[in-house]
């Protein structure tokens, strides 16, 4: 199943930063070889995984390229979400040397991060596949690679939780502190939003919980809740609003809590504990 991009000025933005992180002032490595020889070369993985990311590599090497005056062909042999084994060819390319040397590693990063982010999120997303919650993402997300991870985790499986601070409301333990009473709060957040934008509330006992319902929230947070109390939360609340598990969620308590019951069950390791799926750029000169 494909997803819709984000925006290219998105994609943009990253390879644009990211290639300035490191070729600088210029690539002094890749004048070891001569200026007009050409490459023939491919990107395969090393180990079973989920590609992502394939749209950030066009745009390294279109960018590389139109830096040296010339055109990287890239003739990708996968797409963003699909399975791959390991010594899978994921893409054939071919070009100048210059460029491609420049490009490796930015292309290299970006691929290997996307992927790695796709890939844990499968693993998560189909431990619960026997439930009918989802798997949301949070806002643990790498520096200047949000909507980028968030893409990732489409194409693995998830489902993307508020994007940032300005597109939903989510009323944690530190906004309860403000002064204000649970209902309060709750109240003036569903008045302030047009209908329709997410207004959530983090609760951490059964008491909160059952306030919560009373203010008339619709989804609700169930913060580092016991299995136990879990069940008790999805007996009490019925078809009131919908409940999201949050904290303790690895692949091996995953399956448990989705068996209670709740909706939704949110981890922010799935983007910010993420491990780079293994790839290789391999080149041969012609």
């Amino acid at each position: 199943m494909s997803h819709p991009l984000p925006d290219r000025k998105v994609i943009k933005r990253l390879v644009k930063y990211a290639l300035q992180e490191d070729i600088g002032s210029g690539d002094l490595t890749a004048r070891l070889t001569p200026k007009k020889s050409e490459i023939d070369g491919k990107i395969i993985t090393r180990e079973l995984g989920v590609v992502c990311g394939t749209a950030w590599v066009d745009e390294v090497f279109r960018k590389v390229g139109k830096r040296h005056k010339t055109k990287i062909e890239i003739d990708w042999k996968v797409q963003d979400g699909d399975q791959v084994e390991p010594n899978q060819t994921l893409c054939r390319f071919e070009g100048f040397a210059h460029p491609i040397l420049s490009g490796e590693r930015t292309a290299l990063n970006i691929l290997q991060t996307l992927s790695g982010t796709a890939t844990i999120t499968r693993q998560y997303a189909d431990a619960i596949a026997h439930t009918k919650a989802r798997l949301l993402d949070t806002r643990k997300t790498l520096p200047m690679m949000r909507e980028a991870q968030k893409y990732a985790v489409l194409c693995g499986g998830g489902v993307n939780h508020r994007m940032g601070l300005y597109d939903g409301i989510i009323i944690k333990e530190n906004h309860l502190r403000s002064g204000k009473s649970l209902e309060r709060i709750v109240a003036d957040a569903i008045a302030s939003m047009p209908s329709g934008t997410l207004v959530e509330l983090e609760v951490e006992t059964i008491e909160e919980l059952e306030r919560g319902l009373h203010a008339g929230a619709k989804r609700i947070m169930l913060d580092d809740f016991t299995l136990d109390d879990m069940r008790e939360a999805v007996a009490l609340t019925g078809d009131q609003a919908d409940l999201e598990a949050s904290g303790g969620v690895t692949l091996d308590t995953i399956a448990k809590i989705a068996e209670t019951g709740v909706d939704y069950i949110s981890s922010g390791s799935i983007t910010k504990h993420v491990r780079a799926l293994d790839l290789s750029m391999l080149f041969d000169y012609r």
